[in-house]
């Protein structure tokens, strides 16, 4: 597998440490214009117009970084390297917490008592950055602006923290979809868009496994109303068939409620490790 080969050459025994995450930020944020093998086979006019429409639309509307505004990325290399990356090496190995290597006060008993929980529902958590304002800005961008174009930068950045541990036996990429108001305001779903792109990077499949939750928006929500409203809520999509491996994308993980009540769903369905991935990992 093209993916999993990729990050064991690099010796990600345990997962990726920070100053390798800035590192590879950057090259691979970069190479963005690099011509994609797939525009490569397409006929010379082709290759042309499409050149010619993207020179007209970055005349008209060029592409700024979503961070510092400075044109030429969606994400600069600088800004990039400048994210928040958690340390493998000094996160929580269960549930991702950035500092939580030997003691960690986010999946810790007490809490998961507090949730109406005997254990941990994940097979394991991994977050690519911490939500700092930059990491934020990326995110709103991409749902609440629109800028579908980020979801590819953004699940690369999380695939490349994905330890090679998770990937053999292969998983099936799936992702916490948005609610269908969310969805109907915005146009589509971002969930999907960071799914697509992260199993693409890892040459995984992915499929839709979970519907629309029912309930509200868990934004604005503390601790214990976010894990009251999120409680069950999430059913299987129509003719949904849960494979025994699924390693579940989300945006952002604030407390764990949503990405534990999906696992609580997929493991009812029949799978028997649920790993959840996030691009940037709050604080509680």
């Amino acid at each position: 597998m093209e993916g999993r080969s990729l990050l064991e050459a690099q010796g990600h025994s345990a997962g990726i440490m920070t100053a390798f995450c800035r590192e590879r930020a950057i090259n691979l944020l970069d190479g963005r214009r690099r011509v994609d093998a797939m525009d490569r086979d397409l006929p010379f006019a082709a290759r042309a117009l499409a050149a010619l429409r993207t020179a007209a639309a970055e005349t008209l509307w060029p592409t700024r970084c979503a961070v510092c505004d400075a044109p030429g990325a969606l994400l600069c290399p600088r800004c990039a390297a400048a994210l928040p990356f958690v340390d493998a090496n000094r996160a929580c190995p269960r549930c991702g917490a950035p500092h939580g290597r030997y003691q960690c006060t986010e999946c810790c008993t007490t809490l998961l008592s507090a949730a109406g929980r005997e254990a941990f529902p994940l097979a394991g958590a991994a977050s690519a950055v911490a939500l700092d304002d930059a990491a934020r800005r990326l995110v709103i961008a991409l749902k609440d602006h629109s800028e579908v174009r980020l979801a590819e930068p953004v699940g690369l950045l999380m695939a490349a923290c994905v330890p090679p541990s998770w990937l053999g036996p292969a998983p099936t990429v799936a992702f916490v979809p948005a609610t269908s108001r969310a969805v109907a305001r915005r146009g589509f779903d971002h969930g999907e868009l960071l799914a697509r792109a992260v199993a693409g990077r890892l040459g995984l499949a992915w499929a839709p496994l979970l519907g629309r939750p029912r309930s509200a928006d868990q934004r604005g929500l503390g601790r214990r109303a976010r894990l009251g409203n999120m409680a069950r809520r999430f059913p299987l999509a129509p003719g949904a068939a849960v494979p025994e491996r699924v390693l579940l994308v989300d945006d952002v993980c604030t407390t764990g409620a949503t990405l534990y009540s999906a696992a609580d769903a997929l493991a009812e369905a029949g799978a028997s490790e649920v790993y959840g991935l996030t691009f940037a990992r709050a604080g509680s």
